[in-house]
């Protein structure tokens, strides 16, 4: 590379790029307090205070001077303990206005909602891009690359570094961003997302994350991946920073998260973004509600809105395929957050539709962390009958529930219609299982419930061709992410597979005979009936468990995690054939290493996670836990810190389980 290629090399392209998608464009020093053409009165003020009040009044015709001073007072100086609950609420003023109260003429008070945005007419808002924005806060002098401002708000912070310069990495770029965010947090309040590049590489995040939550930014209008000889800058630029496409991240794919008594913010990926983007115009087709025309726009593979999920009104909105570990359930609340705001669907109903009842609680949870984004709390259906009442309703509501509570009362009876509505959208998590069976299953039951929704998938593996059930319900994709694209981007950690065989002693005339689909095709079942099947499976569970077998598997784990952890520090997650495996493996491991075992939940290295009931047998039950209990072990399990290295389940955290990379 040039020697000439310097850091202001990579700032003045920045701006190029941003000015040609119309931006303004304005120099730090010019608009420095004590010039001609001062923006602030001092260092200290963080917003373009001119703008920030031409924008109010000319947003809020019918709004008074005393209630226009109200809100630019709220939205200069938010409330919050810290810089993320700040953040958090001056997020809210954006999106959803800013509450304010004036004296009418008859001496009343009023309240309104001042509009800070017009999100949607780009036009109608001040758009400015200032490098070398000097701030000074207790002492500290910092002086950003380049600041986005949108209505004289600080949105966005560029920090920019040299690729030339072997010690001015990306990393470096991300580390003086998190120092400005503590000596200069005013600057970050209003703050929707962070740009960190070195000229070849770009990442973007939001405030407080860690590294490992910089995430590329490969596209531009959305279609397809942009070409490789685009620099990565350019791609972030003109695919996050286009008026109208920045205008909708920032309203509909920003997440503040209650996680455990702290605030995590979170702001969607380009996979998330568009595939929701798509998801919204392709619920409107399947439902024939019109809207307002407005839609916006072979390594691993990618693409979103190539074709349509069906034919118009079929209700059919499609197949988002997004690769386990992609943060798909997150996609999913996006997706039901923008869907909930859309006009056109006339404040629909939302029902989100798992096959089992930890992915139905696993769901769940990440929904009711994003009450914000929905404008509402979910409601988890506790019965058939209570899934009858929610549905029940006018309009509205986030209903979570497994499909096998749309049974009807009798076998064989038809299901009663709950709705006729067409602003009704089934959301379906892992839509390429049998349990969506449209002939005659579960699903069926369901079109016959509500007969005019809509139904959209969201699946973590591909379908396979031959899989006619799942489009005859869905439609066809709209939206792929694979995983070799999700590795390159970083989304997801990249898989190795290491064969290590404990041979099973199995009897020839057993083999034949084996279902393979046991798990599959009783998952709808509970606990104490799952247990009690008897079955050619049951016989091979019975060989694939036995004392001998299990202990060669435990001594090869416990060597093979050792050595392991010799060369890499990590945590590992056994997964057996049944709880009654998972209870004896964890004594033939426990009897190898006597000191990884504790009996309270807090402390010890290996735990057992397992639903099941008074009715298993007794040394079972300290493996069983409830839903807190469970949580609690999650959380020591996510902690890299936490000595809880060894987690032994069946089915549990298999999906939707995230965990620092």
């Amino acid at each position: 590379m040039s020697a000439a290629f310097t850091e202001s090399t990579v700032e003045a392209a920045a701006l190029g790029w941003l000015q040609a998608i119309g931006w303004n464009i304005a120099h730090g020093p010019d608009i420095a307090p004590d010039t001609l053409l001062a923006e602030r009165r001092d260092y200290g003020e963080v917003v373009l205070g001119a703008r920030l009040r031409d924008a109010l009044a000319r947003l809020n015709p019918g709004l008074p001077a005393e209630a226009l001073e109200d809100a630019f007072r709220k939205l200069t100086r938010p409330t919050g303990a810290d810089l993320l609950q700040r953040n958090r609420a001056l997020h809210r003023m954006l999106v959803e206005g800013v509450t304010v109260e004036y004296r009418h003429a008859d001496g009343g008070i009023r309240g309104a909602q001042a509009r800070a945005i017009d999100f949607d007419d780009p036009s109608a808002n001040d758009w400015l891009a200032v490098n070398q924005f000097t701030v000074v806060e207790n002492k500290h002098e910092r002086r950003p690359d380049v600041v986005l401002f949108v209505n004289g708000l600080p949105l966005a912070v560029l920090e920019l570094k040299n690729a030339a310069d072997e010690d001015a990495t990306i990393w470096a770029a991300h580390h003086q961003l998190q120092t400005y965010q503590a000596e200069i947090g005013a600057l970050f309040q209003s703050n929707a997302v962070l740009v960190i590049s070195d000229g070849v590489h770009a990442r973007v995040g939001a405030l407080a994350a860690g590294r490992e939550w910089f995430k590329p930014w490969r596209t531009v209008s959305g279609e397809a991946l942009a070409p490789q000889a685009m620099p990565q800058l350019q791609v972030v630029i003109e695919g996050v920073f286009d008026k109208r496409r920045f205008l909708d991240l920032v309203r509909d794919f920003i997440v503040f998260e209650d996680d455990a008594g702290r605030i995590v913010k979170k702001v969607a990926g380009y996979h998330q973004f568009h595939a929701v983007q798509v998801a919204v115009a392709e619920t409107l087709r399947a439902a024939e509600l019109a809207r307002a025309a407005r839609v916006a726009e072979e390594t691993g593979r990618y693409e979103a809105g190539r074709k349509p999920g069906g034919k118009p009104g079929d209700r059919r909105v499609g197949v988002v395929w997004h690769t386990q570990g992609s943060g798909k359930s997150l996609t999913m609340a996006f997706y039901a957050g923008r869907i909930v705001r859309e006009p056109a669907m006339g404040n629909p109903t939302l029902v989100v539709l798992t096959d089992r009842n930890d992915l139905d609680d696993q769901l769940f949870g990440t929904f009711s962390r994003c009450q914000d984004l929905l404008r509402q709390p979910p409601v988890q259906a506790e019965s058939r009958a209570h899934l009858r009442e929610l549905l029940s309703v006018t309009a509205g509501g986030v209903v979570f529930t497994t499909i096998h509570k749309f049974f009807p009362e009798q076998k064989g009876d038809r299901h009663p219609v709950l709705s006729e509505r067409r602003n009704i959208v089934v959301i379906a998590d892992e839509a390429h299982r049998s349990q969506y069976d449209f002939i005659d299953g579960f699903a069926r039951h369901m079109r016959d419930a509500l007969p005019h929704a809509s139904f959209i998938g969201f699946t973590g593996t591909p379908i396979e061709k031959a899989d006619a059930n799942t489009r005859a319900v869905f439609g066809d994709y709209i939206s792929v992410y694979d995983i070799q694209r999700a590795v390159e981007d970083g989304a997801t950690v990249p898989i190795y597979y290491e064969s290590r065989l404990a041979k099973l002693d199995l009897p020839q005339e057993l083999k034949p005979a084996i279902d393979e689909e046991f798990e599959e095709i009783t998952e709808g079942e509970e606990v104490e009936r799952k247990e009690k099947l008897k079955t050619k499976w049951a016989q091979l569970e019975a060989i694939v468990g036995t004392e001998k077998r299990l202990r060669l598997v435990a001594a090869d784990i416990v060597e093979h995690f050792e050595r392991r952890l010799e060369a890499i520090d990590g945590k590992a997650m056994i997964v057996c054939m049944s709880r009654r495996i998972c209870v004896e493996l964890y004594r033939a491991i426990v009897a190898l290493r006597p000191a990884w075992h504790d009996e309270e939940d807090a402390k010890g290295s290996i735990k057992v996670v397992m639903t099941g009931s008074a009715s298993d047998p007794l040394d079972w039950q300290p493996h069983i836990r409830n839903k807190p209990r469970r949580e609690a072990l999650a959380n020591r399990f996510r902690d890299p810190a936490d000595p809880l290295r060894v987690v032994i389940v069946r089915d549990m955290w298999l999906t939707g389980f995230d965990a620092p990379s």
